[in-house]
């Protein structure tokens, strides 16, 4: 779905989820219900997809959920891999399972940018790093998704 198109399906005074996509974990990030903030909010070790999309909507049902960002991994020429072909194939799953509007977010080099940031400013120890990199990345995913949102 295009920025605009989900601009249009989102329900007023709801919040946006963003996903950073992984195999073994899914990185989850919350906006505000007034759609200016991303905040990194937890990390789901992936289990089977019936039990990952059980903690996807709790989380939807808890936070006022209207629609899903997923992190898109595009190659550095801006082409899609086999990791993408992931991400579309589980965002179609959610989709049937919770009818949210739903679109795709550039993430590359969301991941390092946020361990950079945690190294250089936050001084956080490989360890912390490690608990918060998923959540962190799904925020810079959702934020960067949130100031496009409101220029479309």
């Amino acid at each position: 779905m295009e920025i605009k198109d989900f601009k249009t399906n989102l329900e007023k005074y709801k919040a946006v989820l963003g996903f950073d996509y992984g195999d073994k974990r899914l990185g989850v990030a919350v906006s505000d219900l007034m759609l200016l903030t991303a905040n990194a909010y937890k990390t789901i070790y992936r289990q089977d997809f019936k039990t990952d999309v059980a903690e996807i909507k709790k989380i939807i049902e808890e936070k006022e959920i209207g629609g899903i960002v997923y992190g898109l991994p595009l190659q550095m020429n801006g082409e899609e891999g086999e990791t993408a072909a992931k991400v579309r194939t589980f965002a179609e799953k959610v989709y049937n399972q919770t009818h949210l509007p739903y679109a795709f977010w550039d993430e590359r080099l969301s991941s390092s940018a946020m361990e950079n940031f945690l190294i250089k400013e936050v001084d956080m120890n490989r360890k912390r790093r490690k608990k918060v990199l998923d959540s962190s990345a799904a925020s810079y995913i959702l934020q960067g998704f949130l100031d496009a949102l409101k220029l479309a």
